[in-house]
């Protein structure tokens, strides 16, 4: 009661209650660096893991310029390549992992906070036998319209026939990127990263052993077929770990039913609907970039290609942060914990910008000497490399936006909603990219195709950042900005003393190593001056890994251990 004095048992307590406090701190702190660690080891394991995938990827592109080389057949082969272009899209990299992994993560809270039978698996039972016949579906009907698909996504193309050939062989991604891109989901959720992580190792394996085992016979068919045999690949290394995660529960929890919830099915449709067709969306600048270029002298649309997906590899590490720290947000998001969002929604984006920009000055003070050391043989000419160079070297400059509308687009579905906003952002972007690419196609060729490509993201970029508040997660738009703006600076003057140094060497490995020593030398100099977010955490990082491997202590385990 009010006013009673305390006894001596009470009085007793008090020192204890109040060294209490100081502990519970302690431990809130050293399970915020546990989990901090955590997510830096995930995220590195990620990143290694994507970027053996890449190099693969880049194995693939050299055995594919190798082979066939940049003419008829490779633009034949590269039109049926939107197929798996678009699924991996929509079925892995953003469409189902947006709205699955918010999904997911409010299971594993309602399972954390003690919810009858086991959330994880009733979600798994109600939507898993809902999907799986969807992919089917549109994997069928790919295989009968592929006509009519390569008619409009190149109508002047000359090997018709062929690239109807290889869509049909490549429709078949439709159903195993469903599935891997469900695993992926699932287990991202669960913070496991490793299998999720080495999907496009195995999936370029398959490719690049379909090109050299089926290609005598079957010419750029046996691409198409690769691709078909890297999507089981993808599905198979990840099953077991999921299934793993879902046995993960006590028997006698009883028989997990998917009760159906009425209210909870228009929610969902209406998420997967508007993350579907943003993802569609934003997928669309292929065809509108390969329709202008089928147009163009044949090795078009093959030059567009490898400038693109060498372009592309800085933009693709740079969002392994945010792979690893979405179901981090929405798990916050979940538990409502919107600060907590915020600020890793905000370092996210500050960190991809400074890892994309610095991979952009790379790209744009040595893109000839990457292409040819690269590409350039067998097949792929000096030509073909002087074009895909100055092409990617456009391409370059649309970098940072691609990076932001990766990161902020998370952040419109991390809460598990359904959100319009970002589909109308990337609209306005691609009637940006339309636009300008109709008007550039003319007087400059593929490389006004890519300078509308980077226009239209920047702009879907710009409208993305200027929506956040209450239709996502309420980051401080003035400081993001603030954040993009220094390692802009830095990247700019680093890109123009890389390619001085770049010029002045002429044997390609020795132009292209002190090219980039330049780039990085500027660029951490200039981000050092002008506090440039990132660039000292990475340098720890870097330091960090180095004395780990140097004494062979280096380890990746998502439990976490009790500090000392």
């Amino acid at each position: 009661m009010k006013g009673t004095p305390l006894r001596a048992a009470d009085e007793a307590s008090v020192p204890s209650a109040r060294t209490a406090a100081p502990d519970a701190d302690r431990a809130t702190s050293a399970a915020g660096r546990s989990s901090g660690r955590f997510l830096a080891r995930a995220a590195l394991l990620t990143a290694v893991l994507s970027v053996a995938g890449s190099v693969l990827g880049l194995a693939r592109d050299q055995a594919l310029a190798r082979l066939f080389g940049a003419g008829g057949e490779t633009d034949a082969f590269l039109v049926a390549w939107t197929v798996p272009e678009f699924a991996a899209t929509l079925l892995i990299e953003d469409g189902l992992a947006f709205a699955l992994v918010p999904m997911f993560s409010l299971a594993l809270a309602r399972r954390a906070q003690g919810a009858p039978g086991d959330p994880v698996r009733a979600l798994v039972a109600s939507t898993l036998p809902r999907l799986a016949p969807a992919f089917v579906a549109v994997g069928a009907l790919v295989v009968v319209c592929a006509p009519q698909l390569v008619g409009a996504m190149a109508p002047g193309l000359p090997e018709h026939a062929l690239a109807v050939d290889c869509t049909r062989l490549t429709a078949t991604c439709v159903v195993s990127f469903g599935l891997a891109g469900y695993c992926s989901a699932a287990l991202r959720a669960h913070r496991r990263f490793l299998a999720p992580a080495a999907i496009y190792v195995v999936y370029n394996t398959g490719i690049i052993t379909a090109m050299f085992v089926l290609g005598g016979r079957w010419g750029v068919r046996s691409a198409a077929a690769g691709v078909a045999a890297g999507g089981v690949l993808m599905v198979a290394a990840q099953l077991p770990s999921l299934l793993r995660q879902l046995r993960r529960r006590n028997d006698d929890d009883g028989e997990v039913r998917a009760v159906p919830d009425d209210r909870a099915r228009p929610l969902a449709l209406a998420l997967f609907t508007t993350v579907l067709l943003f993802a569609l969306c934003r997928q669309s600048q292929v065809l509108i970039e390969r329709f202008l270029a089928s147009g163009l002298p044949s090795g078009a649309i093959s030059h567009l290609n490898y400038a693109q997906k060498v372009a592309q590899i800085p933009m693709t590490l740079s969002l392994m942060l945010c792979t690893v720290t979405f179901p981090v947000v929405a798990r916050a998001m979940a538990d409502g914990d919107t600060e907590r969002a915020r600020d890793r929604v905000e370092r996210d984006v500050a960190l991809a910008a400074c890892v994309v920009l610095l991979g952009a000055a790379t790209v744009v003070a040595c893109a000839p000497q990457i292409i040819e050391l690269l590409l350039q043989r067998g097949a792929f000419t000096a030509a073909d490399t002087a074009a895909t160079a100055s092409v990617m070297r456009v391409y370059a400059l649309g970098l940072l936006g691609q990076t932001v509308v990766g990161a902020l687009a998370r952040s419109y579905f991390s809460a598990g909603r359904a959100s319009w906003y970002p589909l109308g952002a990337m609209a306005v972007g691609i009637a940006a990219t339309a636009g300008i690419g109709a008007y550039a196609v003319g007087p400059w060729a593929v490389t006004g195709i890519a300078a509308a490509n980077a226009a239209g993201i920047t702009v879907t970029a710009a409208v993305l950042l200027a929506g956040m508040g209450p239709r996502s997660v309420p980051v401080r738009v003035r400081r993001v900005l603030g954040d993009l703006g220094r390692p802009v600076a830095a990247a700019t003057a680093a890109s123009v003393a890389g390619a001085l140094v770049a010029g002045r060497f002429a044997v390609p490995a020795v132009s292209l190593a002190a090219g980039s020593a330049a780039v990085v030398g500027v660029y951490v100099l200039l981000g050092r001056v002008l506090r440039v977010q990132g660039i000292a955490p990475a340098l720890d990082s870097v330091r960090s890994v180095t004395r780990r491997l140097i004494h062979g202590r280096f380890g990746f385990s998502s439990r976490s251990r009790r500090p000392r």
